[in-house]
């Protein structure tokens, strides 16, 4: 996920757009948001209108390696994932760490992300051992970096990783390979420029530019998720907005499918869980600042969008991750 660099210009006499990544220590706090919580409400599937296509081809389940046992996994659980691998986790502007059922429409709290910075929090994702790694850029996107962080008590550890040149600001996620699913890469999107410089790839201490996104979506911002079954997808923020398959080796755009109803956000996040895409929006929130973030489902097995899976959670989120121990169709 990542926060419209544009908001920093609208409020530069102010506090900012993001989250204050101010260093505050780990809290052992516990919250748990349900679907009945700070009116948000699960609507009925395919709510919201319809996709493109609806096939399976592209966009669908898959089979084979990806999840974990207990509440997150299916019959196809992938015995070298430990279960909280399994789940979805969430960055919330205020530098919270959340967990993230999408099945039960439910968000815990896990605590405040330790991370000793002064930047803000704008892009996560999260690897196999269910390690969040956490973007944190300058409001200007002069500079960014990474930060390790726990998923069991969200405590932070600086990475030697410095972020700059159109790579400060980034849009994140793990990909696996097909053929050997415990070795995955962390891809990134480069969001700091006008346009952006597309796909690139964290190699150790710095990142490796694989390409620019093709066709009308050279150029857009995106955020990214990756899939058990070893594929890319990137949330194109448009109007409207677009659901994308990536090819990790060229940034090209394998098939994109446009998701009317979802809104072009301020802020935004993206998953993939249980064979659906989960998007994370809210508007900016200097013109809406009761809104908090709306939870959008795209089930790719029949093509409904759900607009109204949950929303005005009660906190926007700047971040989302999942590993690709989650499961890749829904769990029975």
């Amino acid at each position: 996920m990542r926060i419209a660099r544009w908001c920093f210009w609208m409020a530069l006499a102010a506090s900012g757009c993001s989250a204050s990544g101010g260093g505050t220590s780990p809290a052992n706090t516990s919250q748990t948001t349900g679907s009945g919580d700070n009116g948000s409400e699960g609507g009925a599937p395919g709510a919201g209108g319809e996709g493109e296509d609806g096939d399976d081809e592209t966009f669908g389940a898959g089979a084979g390696t990806g999840g974990s046992g207990g509440d997150g996994g299916g019959d196809d659980a992938d015995s070298r994932c430990i279960e909280r691998a399994a789940f979805v986790y969430v960055l919330s502007a205020d530098n919270e760490l959340y967990s993230f059922k999408p099945d039960r429409k439910e968000f815990t709290k896990i605590g405040v992300l330790g991370c000793q910075t002064g930047m803000d929090p704008n892009s996560m994702a999260v690897d196999r051992d269910a390690v969040a790694w956490v973007n944190y850029v300058w409001p200007d996107d002069s500079a960014g970096t990474l930060f390790k962080v726990s998923t069991e008590d969200a405590s932070c550890e600086p990475t030697e990783t410095p972020l700059s040149d159109g790579w400060s600001r980034l849009g994140m996620g793990f990909s696996s390979d097909l053929s050997r699913p415990d070795a995955e890469q962390l891809f990134v999107a480069g969001t700091s420029g006008v346009p952006g410089v597309g796909l690139g790839r964290i190699d150790g201490t710095s990142v490796t530019p694989v390409g620019e996104f093709s066709g009308s979506l050279r150029g857009a911002s995106a955020e990214l998720t990756g899939t058990g079954d070893g594929r890319l997808f990137g949330f194109f923020t448009t109007s409207p907005v677009q659901l994308a398959e990536i090819d990790k080796e060229t940034g090209e755009i394998i098939k994109a499918t446009e998701l009317p109803g979802i809104e072009t956000p301020s802020a935004w996040a993206f998953s993939f869980w249980g064979g659906d895409f989960y998007f994370y929006t809210a508007p900016d929130s200097f013109q809406s600042p009761s809104r908090t973030t709306n939870v959008s489902r795209y089930r790719p097995s029949d093509g409904s969008i759900d607009t109204e899976y949950m929303t005005n959670i009660g906190f926007r989120i700047v971040g989302a991750g999942v590993s690709t121990c989650a499961p890749i169709e829904a769990p029975r």
